[in-house]
């Protein structure tokens, strides 16, 4: 099931030092999206006491260039990638995550339901469909 950003988190971010400045806050969180998955501007907010998801697209466009946080892995909630500031940034976001094979339909949209990362603590792996898992005997 996937969660809105307005649904309380079950594992919320604890270990998240609350002294940080909120940028780096969002910014552990958003390092916790493993390879394969995506979450949204609200989804990586509501992790956060008193954050909303402009915060966080704040937090991702401060950050410097060649920066170890995979902001390609923030969409926002209709599973479409954000223009940038100033634009441009899709074309690259969407070549990272496809790279680890995120997949995009006709209409540009990720989906959610398969590719959603819920917060939780979770193995490092893309997600997979049924046609892709190895039979087991």
């Amino acid at each position: 099931m996937l969660l809105e950003a307005s649904q309380p988190v079950d594992d919320p971010v604890e270990d998240v030092d609350p002294a940080a400045g909120r940028y780096a806050r969002i910014h552990a969180v958003v390092r916790r999206i493993p390879p394969g998955r995506v979450s949204t501007y609200g989804r990586i907010a509501a992790q956060l006491e008193r954050c909303g998801p402009r915060q966080v697209g704040y937090a991702l466009a401060a950050l410097a260039s060649g920066s170890d946080v995979p902001w390609h892995r923030v969409i926002n909630a209709q599973g479409r990638l954000s223009e940038r500031r100033g634009g441009g940034g899709t074309q690259t976001q969407r070549l990272r995550l496809e790279s680890e094979g995120v997949v995009f339909d006709a209409r540009g949209r990720i989906d959610l339901e398969r590719f959603g990362w819920s917060g939780r603590a979770e193995v490092s792996r893309p997600a997979e469909t049924d046609a892709a898992r190895p039979e087991r005997n």
